[in-house]
């Protein structure tokens, strides 16, 4: 038996882990089987580039928990992308990137395939599996959900999303003490998350949570206040921006400093319609998304605050790469084992689908059918944490806005 690992799209404290913990279950389960993993994802697969892990290795699986980033690379390439796979040389001229895909699986005798990635990651695996079987060839295809923004239908949980909040919490720990360097200074914690904006909440509360534990001065010049969260600005949420200037020129006034969580898809459609008007339409990646970096979200909202604010200085920070490269927590690792084991369990019983919690039917841990997997799940700003947390700064919820 062959059983290959690929893990795909941007990075997430999970990929190393996910390896270590499949390594573990087929130790265990299919001792005799052969494991190896594409170099650089869907990448790798179209050219043939692969990895066979030995027995030195499958030895020592504990030490993938240690590690962020995915020992075998990673690619954002879409098979679906025919003009951007050839632009690239991963296929040639008038080839199918999907059917070199498939083909390369059935010449390499795979039996099992673990995609470890977020929905386009996993919903490929799945065309590949279909067009397999419809020409002869039976592969398992199993999947672990990965995405930072656990963003993806019915998931409850992504792996990695938990401990990259963690991570982009503790980021903003240093660069919020920045506020001691100017009068009036504006900090813009940018915060990835393109459609859902889990991630930029789940972020602010683990920082203001932590505050709890700080030693303050409130009677002298260390005030929780001038540290705290200020204002959370989400996809999911309308923000009467002229209110919310109003708000915060009160917190700058009466602390000399504004925080702000913002999601890095906040206002996404707002930036891309004043450049197209300029005539100057943002580039676009493999997957047909407004490439963020062109847009560059937090340098808008810098520019139009600065002086609305009466800024002294303004700074903007990206924990992004900070966190999403990070190892995972304790919490995460617990997750990531449990949807290792559901994924190796169903693939030998040669049932395809995406492991995780199903949230559509009661939170139980199984394997998802690849047609109900989807992309672009939005936050729930509903969620009574959520609630308490802007309640907690002073920040009206707004209306909520359609989802993406």
């Amino acid at each position: 038996m062959k059983i290959a690992f690929l893990t795909a799209g941007g990075i997430a404290p999970c990929l190393s882990s996910s390896i270590g913990a499949l390594i573990q279950q087929y130790n265990e389960s299919a001792p005799d089987a052969e494991l190896i993993g594409y170099i650089n994802g869907y990448q790798g697969l179209l050219l043939g580039n692969s990895y066979v892990f030995p027995k030195e290795v499958r030895e020592k699986p504990e030490v993938f928990f240690e590690y962020g980033g995915s020992p075998i690379g990673n690619s954002r390439v879409k098979l679906t992308n025919v003009a951007d796979c050839t632009k690239r040389g991963l296929v040639k001229e008038g080839q199918d990137p999907l059917e070199v895909a498939a083909e390369q699986l059935k010449a390499d005798k795979i039996d099992i395939l673990h995609t470890i990635g977020g929905d386009d990651t996993n919903t490929t695996a799945a065309d590949l599996a279909g067009y397999l079987e419809k020409n002869g060839y039976n592969l398992t295809v199993v999947g672990l959900p990965k995405t930072i923004d656990n963003d993806v239908v019915p998931i409850k949980q992504t792996l990695g999303a938990w401990t990259a909040a963690e991570e982009g919490s503790k980021f903003f720990k240093n660069v919020a003490n920045e506020n001691t360097t100017s009068a009036r200074q504006l900090i813009i914690h940018e915060v990835m998350g393109r459609h859902c904006g889990w991630l930029t909440a789940a972020t602010a509360q683990h920082y203001h949570e932590s505050l709890d534990s700080y030693p303050w001065m409130p009677e002298g010049l260390i005030k929780r206040e001038r540290w705290d969260v200020h204002a959370v600005w989400v996809p999911e949420m309308e923000i009467d921006i002229d209110a919310e200037i109003e708000r915060l020129n009160k917190q700058m006034d009466e602390y000399d400093c504004v925080n702000i969580f913002l999601s890095e898809g906040a206002g996404m459609d707002v930036i891309v319609n004043a450049r197209i008007a300029e005539g100057n339409e943002p580039a676009k990646d493999a997957f047909g998304h407004y490439r963020l970096d062109d847009l560059n979200p937090g340098q808008w909202f810098a520019s139009q605050l600065k002086e609305k604010l009466n800024a002294e200085k303004v700074l903007v920070q990206k924990s992004g790469y900070f966190a999403r490269s990070a190892a995972p927590n304790e919490q995460d690792l617990d997750l990531i084992k449990a949807c290792a084991a559901q994924a190796a369990q169903s693939a030998l019983k040669g049932e395809s689908g995406v492991a995780g919690h199903d949230e559509e039917n009661g939170d139980v841990m199984s394997t998802i059918a690849f047609p109900r997997i989807a992309g672009g799940k939005p936050f729930d700003i509903d969620e009574p944490w959520f609630g308490e947390l802007l309640s907690a700064i002073g920040q009206p919820k707004g209306a909520k806005a359609a989802a993406h």
